[in-house]
């Protein structure tokens, strides 16, 4: 549940990113709705962070890239 809150936010973010370059090249800063545009974005952007910070910090999320959490070798630690 917690990846599909992740993605929809960053969908979100991206929709708000195009209507604001619509907004600012339609209105040619006749209006406030590309500022408006830019408060939504970075809000979206907050509740993404806190939603991944809360996700690590609960275990839901976590590395699970090939390199992490490999065991160095013998040469790698005799040569620090």
């Amino acid at each position: 549940m917690l990846k599909v809150i992740i993605v929809v936010l960053l969908i979100a973010i991206v929709a708000s990113l195009f209507s604001g370059a619509v907004f600012f090249f339609k209105d040619q800063g006749s209006t406030k709705r590309t500022l408006y545009a830019l408060g939504v974005r970075i809000t979206l952007a907050i509740l993404l962070m806190i939603t991944i910070i809360y996700g690590v910090m609960s275990g839901q999320l976590g590395l699970n890239a090939p390199w992490h959490n490999r065991q160095p070798t013998a040469t790698q630690q005799a040569n620090p």
